[in-house]
C-alpha cells in the first residue's frame, strides 16, 4: 500500500506534518473503540496496528494490519467522526498523530492541501475495500471452506 503521506506534494507534507505530534504505543494498547469519538488520527512511523471488527457473543475480529506510512482512521473526515473499527497496536508503535480538527481547519483554509489530504485517504480507503473484498472471496468463494 502507498503511505498517505506520500500521495502529498512535498510542500503540503510539510505543512501537515507540522502539525504532527510524535506518539508512542506499547503493544496491545487500544487506539480506539469502535464507535468511539474519531477525533484525531495517526500515520504509523514504525510497528503495527490492526484493525478490529465487534462480533457479538465473541472476541473482536481482526480485519486488516497496518504498517509503516499508512494511515490509521479515516473516520474522522465524516460528521459526525465515530469509530467504524477499533485499532490495537499489535507491536510497539511510534507514529505520527494528528488533531482532526485542526486538519479539517488547515484543509477549509487551504482546498489545494485539502484536495490532496482527501484523495490520498481515499486511496487508503479504496485500498482497504479492495483488500477486505479478497479477504471475503477467500473466505466464502467457491474454492474457499466457506458458506455452502
Amino acid at each position: 500500500m502507498s503511505g498517505l503521506l506520500h500521495g502529498l506534494t512535498a510542500e503540503h507534507r510539510e505543512r501537515l506534518l507540522s502539525l504532527a505530534h510524535d506518539v508512542s504505543f506499547d503493544a496491545g494498547t487500544r487506539l480506539f473503540e469502535e464507535g468511539g469519538r474519531a477525533d484525531r488520527f495517526w500515520v504509523v512511523r514504525t510497528g503495527s496496528v490492526t484493525l478490529d471488527m465487534r462480533v457479538p457473543g465473541r472476541r473482536s475480529a481482526v480485519i486488516e494490519t497496518l504498517g509503516p506510512g499508512e494511515l490509521v482512521g479515516w473516520s474522522w473526515l465524516f460528521p459526525p467522526g465515530g469509530w467504524h473499527l477499533g485499532a490495537e497496536a499489535l507491536s510497539p508503535v511510534r507514529a505520527h498523530e494528528f488533531d482532526a480538527a485542526v486538519v479539517r481547519r488547515l484543509c477549509q483554509e487551504d482546498t489545494a492541501i485539502g484536495y490532496e489530504l482527501v484523495l490520498a485517504c481515499a486511496q487508503a480507503m479504496g485500498e482497504r475495500l479492495q483488500s477486505a473484498r479478497t479477504r471475503l472471496l477467500d473466505m466464502y468463494g467457491p474454492h474457499s471452506g466457506g458458506l455452502r
